[in-house]
């Protein structure tokens, strides 16, 4: 079954595709991105959805796991073949390792069911302005309170500059760069000190730590920089002038 809607013909909107063989899910789901003026195609097995996405394209796509024809992971390695598409997967596997595994196969975040729609939402939002960005000219972050010039290599807070070591500056680029999607710690261990320290967390708890302290940002109430625990980090982007919550 496929089914597209477009919530306003008369403005661009976002093309999320859903694949989920879930009819209550894939309406909710429907119901939802279309009340927020995103168009939606629907597909309730994998390959459907991969057809789909090989035919029509998608701005984004939200994959569940439990798919009747095929594991989700399977469609997730053979999207990522020929696809950079950012997707979101639905998942009701809650363990540490198997998330780590489904961001290293290719997923952009996870969602674990049940979930709430405003947090699918928020993670669809930050996704979808991460992709808008990556063909700007000029790689900066900026939000009106924090900036980071990846070209110039600075990084300002509230106007003053912040003084970063070469793994701080580092680390924040590497998360800041992907606004919202959730970076292993291997991942990120892999990047900063090489494959021989994939298991050595600690560093990155060190960095993490040193590097909020600079940004002035509270671990228990963190307006940039998320910790997933025991699968990774996330960087927070906003808008100009938008407050965290």
């Amino acid at each position: 079954m496929t089914v597209s809607h477009d919530a306003s013909p008369t403005t661009p909107a976002a093309r999320v595709l859903v694949i989920d063989d879930e009819p209550q899910i894939r309406k909710f789901i429907d119901i939802s991105l279309r009340s927020q003026g995103y168009k939606t195609q629907l597909a309730d097995t994998g390959e459907q959805g991969l057809s789909i996405l090989a035919t029509q394209g998608a701005d984004l796509v939200i994959l569940d796991l439990g798919l009747p024809d095929r594991d989700g992971q399977d469609v997730l390695r053979e999207l990522r073949q020929w696809s950079r598409v950012p997707v979101i997967v639905l998942t009701v596997r809650s363990g540490e390792d198997q998330k780590v595994a489904l961001l290293d196969a290719g997923a952009n975040d996870y969602v674990t069911k049940p979930f709430g729609i405003e947090e699918l939402m928020a993670r669809i939002r930050a996704l979808l302005r991460n992709a808008s960005r990556q063909g700007e000219a000029q790689p900066v972050y900026d939000d009106g309170q924090l900036r980071i010039d990846l070209a110039l290599r600075e990084v300002h807070l509230q106007g003053q500059l912040v003084a970063l070591t070469r793994k701080e500056f580092a680390l924040l680029s590497l998360l800041a760069q992907q606004p919202g999607r959730l970076l292993t710690q291997p991942q990120l261990l892999r990047e900063m000190w090489g494959p021989t320290h994939e298991e050595d967390a600690h560093y990155l708890r060190i960095l993490v730590g040193k590097l909020r302290h600079k940004l002035g940002d509270d671990a228990a109430a963190p307006q940039y920089i998320i910790t997933e625990p025991g699968v990774g980090l996330r960087f927070v982007g906003r808008e100009r002038g938008e407050r965290a919550h």
